[in-house]
């Protein structure tokens, strides 16, 4: 293991190297759009039909659909911090959803752990985030502009309210709780702002200008949507455009996702105008599976949906482009993660990583240029702590672990995508293999270092 990846850490200076003499920048800006609890079936690369979604496809279009991309985590807050930072969150005890707790330092990301931001600022990147946080809302350790960004606009909590009339609580520290979190003023930079359209429209507007700003700079660019998170609101424009959708929640959740499509337009249009397409990587994920029924999202083939071990709880819409690098109308079959996201912009740019931190992504770019033919990763992995769940996926083959001390179930991916069938008793020898891939990997992890969202009492409840 070690030896592969030297190899690909060469690699991938190699590859560094070779942009360079060919022309390409040699420090590629990077803009990661991400929704929120956006379902795998919901958008048009993926086979979707009654949500017409042309901006988000032209990004497989005109470069690589991942067919088995993951999400660090199938939850918000995890797999944000996943993403964030380039390693598996249960490395570094990030398991839960946290509460919003603005006076508590460590209800959040760990300062011991960098984020692609602290990563790329000694090379010269401006980072930006627009959208939502979720890694803590400590303002004097956890905001954005303490972790590396040099702009902020959003959130910090896990969700948000969408229209501007609803937003009354200008000063977010004084928020108590999840609840009056949704409601507070946005934040630009450590300023409050009173949102003046429909919250999805803001951030995409947001991030237009923050292209037209930086363009004379290399940025990294986290353009986290909200959006279609609960609560299920849309304007008349985007309700408009659905009127023969009859299930009413699936209406408002089409008109969400709409917005967001319309927004990658925008966003997608301006890198043209400002001259920013072939020097900008672009990505387009969601942070987790659909909740099918709080959002009326869809996973389908996928079984399942957000916070699950089965594929519908992480396996998510994920594609990407770099115009003029990167092939286009490519599917890329072998797993990906969104932790490799870090690693590519890392070894592009020629950031460093810690010592003693190393990334749990890969370079992407050689495997997608056809230049490394083998799968980036051996395995893919997951742990739910609080469930006592493990997935782990070595080629087309799954081992779930559903409950503590439960039996090793045995799925094939590539014959049975719907985890329809345990085949465990018919290949105990891959039962073995995965098993113990995953204890191996167990064995590195922490154990969660704050209380989540599920240690609140709910209405009625007793809490825990």
């Amino acid at each position: 293991m070690l030896l592969r990846n030297l190899k690909l850490l060469a690699f991938s200076g190699l590859s560094f190297l070779c942009l360079f003499a060919s022309g390409k920048p040699a420090k590629p800006n990077m803009i990661v759009i991400m929704c929120d609890d956006l379902g795998y079936a919901d958008v048009g690369f993926n086979g979707c039909k009654d949500i017409p979604t042309p901006n988000i496809d032209s990004i497989a279009t005109k470069g690589v659909r991942f067919s088995n991309g993951y999400s660090a985590y199938p939850v918000c807050g995890p797999s944000r911090a996943g993403f964030i930072t380039g390693r598996y969150p249960q490395r570094f005890g990030f398991e839960r959803n946290p509460q919003y707790q603005p006076h508590d330092p460590n209800m959040g990301l760990t300062r011991k752990e960098k984020t692609i931001a602290e990563l790329l600022s000694p090379v010269g990147y401006h980072s930006g985030i627009i959208g939502k946080w979720h890694l803590g809302a400590h303002i004097p350790t956890s905001h954005p502009m303490k972790r590396g960004f040099a702009e902020f606009y959003g959130h910090l909590g896990g969700g948000h309210k969408y229209m501007p009339e609803a937003l009354v609580i200008k000063d977010s520290v004084k928020a108590q709780g999840e609840a009056e979190s949704y409601r507070t003023w946005t934040m630009r930079n450590y300023a409050p702002v009173r949102p003046r359209k429909y919250l999805t429209d803001e951030f995409s507007e947001e991030a237009v200008s923050f292209l037209e700003r930086n363009k004379k700079k290399p940025f990294f660019l986290f353009l986290s949507y909200n959006a279609p998170h609960t609560p299920l609101e849309a304007t008349e424009k985007y309700l408009k455009r659905f009127e023969s959708i009859q299930d009413s929640k699936r209406r408002t959740y089409a008109a969400m996702v709409s917005a967001v499509d319309d927004g990658v337009g925008l966003i997608l249009k301006s890198l043209i105008e400002n001259g920013l397409d072939e020097k900008t990587i672009v990505v387009f994920l969601s942070d987790n599976g659909g909740p099918t029924t709080k959002n009326a999202s869809r996973n389908a083939p996928l079984r399942g949906k957000k916070s699950d071990v089965w594929e519908g709880g992480y396996r998510v819409p994920f594609a990407i482009q770099w115009n003029g690098t990167l092939p286009g109308g490519k599917t890329y079959d072998f797993p990906v993660s969104s932790l490799d996201l870090a690693a590519t912009i890392v070894a592009l740019s020629g950031a460093k990583v810690p010592e003693g931190k190393p990334l749990d992504g890969v370079n992407l770019l050689p495997f997608l240029l056809g230049k490394i033919k083998t799968p980036p990763h051996k395995a893919i992995y997951l742990r739910k702590f609080d469930q006592n769940r493990f997935a782990v996926r070595h080629g087309d083959y799954k081992i779930i672990i559903p409950w503590k001390g439960g039996s090793p179930q045995l799925y094939d991916l590539k014959n049975d995508i719907a985890e329809t069938t345990d085949v465990s008793s018919q290949y105990p020898a891959q039962v073995i293999e995965l098993d113990s891939l995953r204890k191996k990997w167990n064995s590195e992890l922490v154990e969660p270092t704050f209380l989540g969202l599920i240690h609140l009492p709910r209405p009625g409840k007793k809490g825990k």
